[in-house]
C-alpha cells in the first residue's frame, strides 16, 4: 500500500488498483480516549461531516496537524482502519507500506510515522519525501540529471522543491497551505460581517468562489453562521471578488517561498527550470487563477499536474513498484 497521510485528507494506492481510498483525515473517538465511535466506522467522511455538530462525549479530531502527527493513537487508529478497509477484515494481514512524509521532518517525526503504522499492522513501513512523490505522481523524470520544480499545495503545508537525480536539491516546506486559506475566509467574514462561520462553510466558499485572479464572470454566496454580537444564526451574502482579497495573504506568502528555493537553485539547475518550468500539485493548485498569477509573478510556465489530489498518492505507487531500486532514497527500518 502507497499512503499519502495528509493534514487534510488521506489517500490510498495499491498496486494494479490505483488510488482506492480518497478520505478527510479526521477520526471521531469518545471524548479524552482513542476509542473510535461507531464501532471504529468514525473514520474519514463519517467523522468530517461531525465537525463542528458532535455532542458532548464525542471528540472529532485530526490526528495530523501540518503535515506531522499530532496524535500518536489517533493516527494508529486510522491507520488500521485503513489497513482493514483496503485489505478486508483478516487479521493476519500485514502489508508493506510507503508513506508519503513532509519534506523536512526530523528523526523523530520519522520515526512516529514509522511506529504508528509498523503498531497498525504494517509488515514493512517506507517514507518518501512529499515532493519526490508528487512529482514521480505528476510525470516528472526525477532522477534525470536535470532540474524540475514541484510545488505540492496540500492541506496543512506546502512543499516547494527542486529536484535532480532522484534527490532533493533544494527545498522548503512551509505551514501555509489549503487550511490557511480556509482561516483567511473565515477571518474576512468574522471581521466584515461580524458572523463566525465553520471550516466546512470557509471550505465550500473557497471550492465554489474562491480565486486569486479576476474572473470573466464574478459570483456571490449566502453563507451561514452565528452572529458573533447576537449569538444568533445568521446569513450573509459574500462575493467572489472579496473572498479573492482575503487569499492573498497566504498566496503571497507562498509565492515568496518558491522565490526563496529559486534564488538558492544552482545555476545549473535554473537555467533547467526555464525550459522545465514548475508543476503545481495537491488541492491547493485547484485554486482558481493560482497558475497564471505565479506564471506571472515568476516568468516561468507553471501547469497544474493531471489529477492534482492524487498526486502523492500516485507517486507511493510508483516507489512501491521501484522499490529496489529507490531504497536508497527512503526513510525505513533499513536507515533507522
Amino acid at each position: 500500500m502507497g499512503i499519502d497521510l495528509g493534514t487534510a485528507n488521506t489517500l490510498v494506492y495499491v498496486l494494479d488498483g490505483g488510488v482506492v481510498m480518497d478520505e478527510p483525515s479526521v477520526v471521531a473517538v469518545k471524548a479524552g480516549t482513542s476509542e473510535v465511535i461507531l464501532g471504529g466506522k468514525a473514520i474519514g467522511s463519517e467523522a468530517y461531516r461531525m465537525q463542528g455538530r458532535a455532542p458532548q462525549g464525542i471528540d472529532v479530531i485530526r490526528p495530523l496537524k501540518e503535515g506531522v502527527i499530532a496524535d500518536f493513537e489517533i493516527t494508529e487508529a486510522l491507520l488500521r482502519n485503513l489497513i482493514k478497509v483496503v485489505h478486508g477484515r483478516g487479521r493476519f494481514v500485514k502489508p508493506r507500506l510507503v508513506i508519503a512524509i513532509p519534506y523536512g521532518t526530523n528523526e523523530v517525526q520519522r520515526r512516529a510515522f514509522i511506529d504508528s503504522a509498523e503498531r497498525a499492522g504494517a509488515r514493512s513501513v517506507f517514507l518518501v519525501e512529499e515532493p519526490i512523490a508528487a512529482g514521480l505522481g505528476g510525470g516528472l523524470n526525477v532522477a534525470d540529471p536535470e532540474g524540475s520544480m514541484i510545488v505540492d499545495i496540500g492541506g496543512g503545508t506546502t512543499d516547494i522543491a527542486v529536484l535532480s537525480l532522484a534527490g532533493v536539491v533544494q527545498a522548503k516546506s512551509m505551514r501555509i497551505a489549503g487550511d490557511n486559506f480556509d482561516e483567511s475566509i473565515k477571518k474576512h467574514i468574522r471581521e466584515k460581517y461580524n458572523l463566525l462561520i465553520g471550516s466546512l462553510m470557509a471550505e465550500d466558499i473557497k471550492r465554489t468562489i474562491g480565486s486569486v485572479k479576476e474572473l470573466e464572470t464574478e459570483y456571490s454566496l449566502e453563507v451561514r453562521g452565528r452572529d458573533f454580537l447576537t449569538g444568533r444564526p445568521r446569513r450573509a451574502t459574500v462575493s467572489s471578488e472579496e473572498i479573492r482579497h482575503a487569499l492573498m495573504d497566504p498566496v503571497r506568502a507562498i509565492l515568496r517561498g518558491i522565490q526563496e528555493v529559486l534564488e538558492d537553485t544552482p545555476p545549473e539547475l535554473s537555467a533547467d527550470l526555464t525550459s522545465s518550468g514548475i508543476l503545481l500539485a495537491g488541492g491547493g493548485a485547484l485554486l482558481r487563477g493560482l497558475d497564471s498569477v505565479l506564471e506571472e509573478e515568476l516568468d516561468l510556465d507553471v501547469r497544474i499536474a493531471e489529477d492534482p489530489l492524487t498526486c502523492v498518492a500516485r507517486g507511493t505507487g510508483i516507489v512501491l513498484s521501484q522499490l529496489n531500486d529507490l531504497k536508497e532514497f527512503l526513510y525505513g527500518s533499513h536507515r533507522r
